[in-house]
């Protein structure tokens, strides 16, 4: 009997811009200061990209990185999925952008909008194409540039969000090897009111208007978001475990999205997940969006904080409201 195509991480790479921004740099163009931001997210220091750098110029070195791991060329992936919400154009998008620069000339590509759950749904989208028999080597791209949306007049945004890329390289595995054991995904739209961005889009195109109104900036209603995310996050976790057979003694890393050390905290008791099994960058790199649980990944990786055979659980929520958990054996080589 022929055993069913098993999907697996065989390579995962990171990138951040070289300018570091801490909460003291803030201080100087914002009412905030340094313990507020600290207390109340867990946030030092993130980074910022320099001017005309865009998703897909972040993207490429992890892409790269995560290529090298695995010991596959640009030339062998078959497809690349980009998440990302801020591409650096409305189309093309930058996946294709991507795929011209690596030099993946094989791959189909394109971009995913789901906020701060992109990779994970990204992920999904990639395990299904290879179960699928469609394609063998999925490059999944988690970006975003957010200090181009954020305004720096509003403490309560531009304090919590980081520009930075993570990618892990999706393979078919051989026979007999475990990878990628579930999804667990879902969506509100009645939650987008509480996180978007005003204008931009077909509905409300730029304008002189939009922009003296300041309506192509990230909005957020902090308290709404805070509940909706931990109550997500940890539901959504419980639920692909108990659908699994498992539990939280069974995993062995936890990575969440990074938006927020208190809906860390609360997500994982509420899990039953201890601190010491969590994956935490928040306080290097801010949140990253759809980068943060790639490259968080490649972040465990190189700390030894994961190995092959490892159960990784990974939880998201976002804008959209959208969200998801992932589980995996871990089924990258070691660095």
């Amino acid at each position: 009997m022929t055993q069913p195509i098993q999907a697996g991480i065989t390579g995962v790479g990171k990138y951040f811009p070289e300018r570091v921004v801490s909460n003291k740099d803030l201080e100087k163009i914002v009412d905030t200061n340094d313990e507020w931001i600290r207390t109340r997210t867990g946030i030092n220091e993130r980074r910022f990209a320099e001017p005309g750098v865009g998703s897909s110029d972040l993207a490429l070195p992890a892409c790269q990185q995560a290529l090298a791991m695995a010991g596959v060329t640009p030339e062998e992936v078959d497809c690349i999925v980009l998440a990302t919400v801020t591409p650096d154009n409305m189309f093309p998008s930058a996946a294709c952008t991507l795929q011209q620069k690596l030099g993946a000339k094989h791959a189909w590509a394109f971009d995913l909008s789901a906020a701060c759950s992109g990779w994970v749904y990204a992920l999904a989208v990639a395990d299904g194409l290879i179960r699928g028999g469609l394609n063998e080597s999925v490059l999944v791209v988690g970006v975003d540039v957010m200090s181009s949306i954020l305004n720096f007049h509003d403490r309560n945004t531009c304090v919590l969000f980081g520009d930075g890329a993570g990618a892990t390289l999706v393979q078919r595995l051989p026979d007999g090897e475990e990878g990628i054991l579930g999804h667990e995904l879902g969506a509100d739209g009645g939650g987008g009111q509480w996180l978007h961005m005003p204008a931009g889009g077909s509905r409300r195109p730029a304008s002189h208007e939009t922009v003296e109104n300041g309506e192509h900036y990230v909005v957020q209603h902090g308290q709404q978001v805070f509940k909706a995310a931990v109550d997500g996050m940890a539901t959504v976790s419980l639920d692909l475990l108990r659908r699994l057979g498992l539990t939280g003694e069974d995993v062995d890393l936890f990575v969440p999205h990074q938006a927020n050390m208190r809906i860390i905290d609360y997500a994982c008791r509420r899990a039953g997940l201890p601190m010491e099994k969590v994956m935490v960058t928040i306080d290097r790199y801010g949140n990253t969006t759809a980068g943060t649980i790639p490259s968080s990944l490649r972040i465990a990786a190189e700390e030894g904080r994961v190995k092959r055979g490892d159960l990784v659980l990974a939880a998201t929520f976002g804008a959209g409201f959208t969200w998801g958990a992932t589980a995996l054996r871990w089924s990258a080589p070691e660095l």
